[in-house]
C-alpha cells in the first residue's frame, strides 16, 4: 500500500471515514475522547502535544506487526505485506518523535505522562487487537484523521506568527531529504503527509478485514524517506 514520493503540501487532508456499525462507532468515540483529553491538557502547545502523542502513535504499528507475525506463524500463511507496512509505520512515528524532541523539549511532567499513557495505551491496544483487529485499525485510522487536523492547526499558528518557525533539525532534514534551508513549517508539512498516508492505510486495513476492500487510489501518497534514519557524521 505504499506510494511514491510527493510534495507534502499535496496530501489529501479532508478525508473522513463515516462510522458504520458498532465497531466504527466505538473506534470513533474512543478517538474523540482521547482528542478531548489532549486538547484539555495541551491546548495550543502543539510541539509538546506532538512529543507525547507521537510516543503513543508509534505503538499500534508495532503491536499490529507483532500479532500479525505470530498469527501467520501459527497458521503458516503469508502476511500479504502487512508486517512490513506496520513496522514502517511504527518507525516513521518514532522519527516524528525524535524530530519534535529537538523542537520542543519535554518537561518532567510530560515525561511522566508519556510513561503512564504509553503503557496504558499499549496494553489496551494489544487487547483490542487480539479481540478485533478491524476495530484496532479503525481506531488508528481515526487517530490519524485527528493528527492531520492537529498539524493543520499547528501550521495555522505558524503562519499567523503565533509560533516560532526555527530551522528544521538535522535529523528531520536527513530523514525527509529536505534542503539545508528547511524550517519547522516544512517539517510539519511532511509529518502531516505521513499521517494522511497512515490514516488511509489503516482505514483500508479495517475495510479489508470487514470484507470490503478500499477502492484503489484511496491511499494518500507518502513523502520520500531516507533509507538510513540518522545523518552521518
Amino acid at each position: 500500500m505504499s506510494a511514491g514520493s510527493m510534495p507534502a503540501s499535496e496530501a489529501v487532508l479532508d478525508v473522513h471515514h463515516r462510522p458504520s456499525g458498532f465497531s466504527d462507532r466505538f473506534a470513533y468515540g474512543f478517538t474523540k475522547f482521547l482528542r478531548f483529553c489532549a486538547d484539555t491538557f495541551f491546548a495550543r502547545r502543539y510541539g509538546h502535544r506532538a512529543i507525547v502523542l507521537e510516543t503513543v502513535a508509534a505503538v499500534p504499528g508495532m503491536v499490529g506487526a507483532t500479532l500479525t507475525h505470530l498469527r501467520c506463524l501459527r497458521r503458516m500463511t503469508d502476511d500479504q505485506g502487512w508486517i512490513r507496512i506496520l513496522l514502517e509505520e511504527a518507525e516513521n512515528e518514532r522519527m516524528h518523535l525524535m524530530t519534535f524532541i529537538h523542537i520542543a523539549r519535554p518537561t518532567v511532567l510530560e515525561r511522566w505522562v508519556v510513561l503512564f499513557v504509553q503503557w496504558v495505551f499499549y496494553l489496551a491496544f494489544f487487547g483490542l487487537y487480539l479481540v478485533s483487529p478491524r476495530t484496532a485499525h479503525r481506531v488508528v485510522g481515526y487517530f490519524e484523521e485527528e493528527a492531520v487536523v492537529s498539524y493543520t492547526h499547528y501550521l495555522a499558528e505558524l503562519d499567523a506568527g503565533r509560533c516560532a518557525n526555527p530551522p528544521a533539525p538535522a535529523i528531520a532534514r536527513h530523514y525527509w531529504k529536505m534542503p539545508e534551508t528547511a524550517t519547522l513549517r516544512d517539517v510539519i508539512l511532511v509529518v502531516r503527509a505521513d499521517e494522511a498516508h497512515h490514516r488511509d492505510v489503516n482505514h483500508a486495513f479495517a475495510a479489508e478485514l470487514s470484507g470490503a476492500p478500499a477502492a484503489k487510489g484511496a491511499i494518500a501518497p507518502y513523502p520520500e524517506h531516507a533509507a538510513d534514519l540518522k545523518p552521518r557524521g
